[in-house]
């Protein structure tokens, strides 16, 4: 479970517009990840820059990387990324579950499967 200290920091990497993209982009790529060279060019980021940003939100455990051959493959740390979702909602409803009701729609719609509905 994200406490608030990991949050902070997770929401500090995220304040800035090329790693806030950065990440976006990786989301989008799924589990495979993207090799730092697609991912500057993919982003809009000089690749003399993007290892700083890549450095931040590794810090802030919002991505991963790993070595294929002489490339650096970056991925979503999906687990950290959904843990700083739970964190925001975790207190979301107060008994009152109208509240979250929009965003809990929103991410099942997301996560839907092409060709599948969502079933209230």
């Amino acid at each position: 479970m994200m406490d608030e200290r990991q949050a902070v920091a997770a929401f500090s990497a995220l304040g800035q517009e090329h790693r806030l993209r950065i990440v976006r982009q990786l989301v989008t790529a799924g589990p495979d990840g993207m090799a730092a060279g697609v991912l500057a060019e993919a982003v809009g980021v000089l690749g003399t820059n993007l290892s700083f940003h890549l450095k931040e939100l590794s810090h802030a455990g919002l991505i991963t990387s790993r070595r294929e051959g002489r490339s650096i493959i970056y991925s979503a740390a999906y687990p950290d990324l959904s843990a700083l979702i739970q964190f925001l909602m975790r207190d979301c409803c107060q008994g009152h579950p109208e509240v979250c009701t929009p965003a809990v729609a929103a991410l099942a719609a997301c996560c839907t499967p092409a060709g599948d509905t969502v079933h209230a």
